[in-house]
């Protein structure tokens, strides 16, 4: 798996600026490895509503060292192609999560416990 510090490295190859300008943004896509070490962390972050909710997070555009005004979005899409090889969506990760019976059994049934 890619540091964020060198995704950051290829932004400022891309698009100008330095390494600073862009770390919080590769930090913020790469933070649920706080919680989950193995790849499984980018279905968190790593598809195309992560990279809107990032924009959502830093604004649309960053201003680099040199004044230049960068797209977040650009910067996101880097970041997910440069790991996975394209940009999934939400529900490509999704689609292949293994559905445990916790996942959808309440141990109240909240439908007749508020119609009684």
């Amino acid at each position: 798996m890619a540091h964020p510090y060198h995704h950051a490295l290829s932004s400022v190859r891309r698009f100008g600026g330095a390494v600073e300008d862009y770390q919080p943004i590769h930090d913020w896509f790469d933070g649920s490895k706080a919680f989950h070490a193995g790849a499984a962390h980018r279905a968190l972050r790593h598809h195309a509503e992560g990279i809107w909710a990032a924009q959502h997070e830093f604004g649309v555009t960053v201003t680099t060292a040199d004044g230049k005004k960068v797209p977040v979005r650009l910067i996101g899409e880097q970041h997910v192609i440069e790991d996975l090889g394209f940009i999934p969506s939400l529900s490509d990760w999704l689609k292949h999560l293994s559905i445990e019976p916790w996942m959808h059994r309440s141990a109240r049934k909240l439908s007749r416990e508020l119609s009684a």
